[in-house]
């Protein structure tokens, strides 16, 4: 039997949009089947963000406590194993539609090498069906060939469009057709591919940027929804949520900005509620359009033979803030920034049992490299500090599952230095980790103070409970569980082995959560 792996994953989708949870405004039937038909996991974290980091603990099975790639550009260390190199030991080709922003291992690298002047490199182990960047150079040359007219040297031309008077959204369609889009372009490559090679054995990444910014949709998902249909922001005033956290006043005192294209950037306090509706609407569109790409590729691996024996695997590196707590984008700690969907639909009989459920259970990002080599009869490294996934989806869920999830932050600037002046924080203490169960949730930053919130009694986070003399017990047992997973996920690649008289004795330890 042919094997194969579809990793379809998106960039900066909150997990609250799908329209199977009943969003009002999210509109994504594919998605919304494939869950039919497979398992969605409601309380699915990512391990870290941005971009580079959340991926490296995506595709190494790794917290990023051990793999320490901790920004974009922070070198990925070149020991660890990955999904694609443990493909290739397993017979598939590993292929890449898209990105996994990889930063090169400097070492033994001539300092000129071009591969150590980008975060965007490609994931060893993968071989390149089409490789995106934020240049979108191969994109932006077929739009140029289709007779599309911008300046071919502006790297994000394709996705600039007017602005209305105030700097508002424009909610103007792009200036390319939906069927052009870089959505459509990176889903063509793999239907290509699918097409001439689809019958070999093959775990494909196919990366979609959108709904990450540029917030630029083409006809006819830019006017899709109406701003009014989108929910409002969750927020306190600006004033409020700086006083929350040192670090949150450190971060909106910066004057960040939402960039919704190249010619156009807002200050984050700058956007009313009414703006942000209008930015949301142009996200929900985005999404809109990423899910009619998904639909196009199930369709294909229907009518080519090959749905019924295809793991598909449908997540996303981080979440997106949308104007929560007056921030955007994926810094911090909230929910929204690093819960994201995952949905398996697993084709194997065995996985009938779980068609179409729900799973309540805490995962992450790191469970997936173990689902996917157990899928696969693969032996998980020991190094994986997630657990396989393949239970859940046969209907027979581990008594032993972690009951929270965790990720980290690090908000070290090692150019700048613009947060460590600002907090008075050397670099190497610029760092929190969370605890998130089903209550309560611990934020401990390595130099700063911790927060501790209710999630029953206050699902917003707006309330900062830790250091009330009425939650101290509770604070104190969630910072020791924290500490204890800490040590239990210590790298262990070789230290249940023991050299003796007899050679290496290796003993086999199950991850616990």
């Amino acid at each position: 039997m042919a094997k194969r792996v579809l990793m379809i994953v998106g960039d900066q989708w909150r997990a609250d949009c799908l329209s199977l949870l009943g969003h009002p405004a999210v509109r994504t039937p594919h998605l919304d089947a494939l869950a039919a038909e497979g398992t969605l996991f409601l309380n699915h974290f990512c391990q870290a963000s941005p971009c580079g980091p959340s991926r490296a603990s995506l595709l190494t099975g790794l917290y990023a406590m051990t793999h320490r790639s901790l920004r974009n550009g922070t070198p990925l260390d070149a020991r660890f194993d990955n999904i694609a190199k443990q493909a290739r030991g397993a017979g598939l080709q590993p292929i890449l539609f898209g990105y996994t922003d990889t930063s090169a291992d400097p070492r033994g690298r001539d300092p000129q090498d071009p591969a150590l002047s980008t975060y965007e490199g490609v994931l060893p182990g993968f071989a390149v069906g089409l490789q995106d960047s934020e240049a979108h150079r191969d994109w932006r040359r077929a739009l140029l060939r289709r007779g599309y007219a911008f300046d071919p040297t502006e790297e994000t031309a394709p996705f600039v469009t007017a602005a209305d008077p105030g700097h508002a959204h424009a909610l103007q369609p792009a200036l390319y057709e939906a069927q052009d889009s870089l959505a459509a372009f990176l889903t063509d490559a793999f239907l290509d591919f699918l097409a001439t090679d689809g019958g070999g054995d093959w775990l494909a990444q196919v990366v979609m940027l959108h709904p990450h910014p540029p917030l630029v949709a083409p006809a006819p998902y830019h006017a899709l929804v109406e701003p009014e249909a989108c929910p409002p922001p969750r927020r306190g005033t600006p004033e409020e949520e700086k006083a929350l956290h040192p670090w949150l006043d450190c971060y909106l005192s910066a004057g960040r900005q939402l960039e919704y294209h190249r010619d156009l950037a807002v200050p984050h306090l700058a956007l009313d509620a009414a703006e942000v509706r209008r930015v949301r609407a142009t996200y929900y569109g985005l999404i809109a359009e990423v899910d009619a790409q998904i639909g196009r590729i199930v369709t294909a691996l229907k009518a080519q033979g090959l749905y019924e024996d295809t793991l598909i695997l449908f997540t996303v590196d981080h979440g997106e803030m949308l104007g929560d707590h007056w921030m955007f984008g994926k810094d911090g700690f909230f929910d929204p920034a690093f819960h994201i969907p995952l949905i398996l639909r697993d084709p194997r009989p065995a996985a009938d049992a779980a068609r179409g459920r729900r799973i309540e259970a805490f995962t992450e990002a790191v469970d997936l490299m173990p689902t996917v080599l157990d899928w696969l009869g693969r032996e998980i490294p020991p190094a994986c500090d997630g657990r396989s996934l393949l239970p859940f989806l046969e209907g027979r869920p581990p008594a032993d599952w972690r009951q929270e999830a965790h990720w980290e932050y690090d908000f070290r600037e090692p150019v700048t230095q613009e947060p460590e002046r600002a907090l008075g924080l050397t670099s190497d203490e610029c760092g929190l980790c969370v605890l998130r169960g089903r209550r309560w949730k611990y934020v401990h930053f390595t130099a700063l103070p911790p927060l501790l919130f209710d999630l029953e009694a206050d699902p917003e986070e707006r309330v900062n409970l830790a250091g009330r003399p009425e939650h101290r017990a509770v604070e104190l047992d969630c910072a020791q569980r924290l500490l204890s997973w800490r040590m239990r996920h210590a790298e262990r690649t070789l230290a249940n082995v023991l050299l003796t008289p007899d050679g290496p004795f290796e003993r086999k330890v199950a991850r616990r959560g």
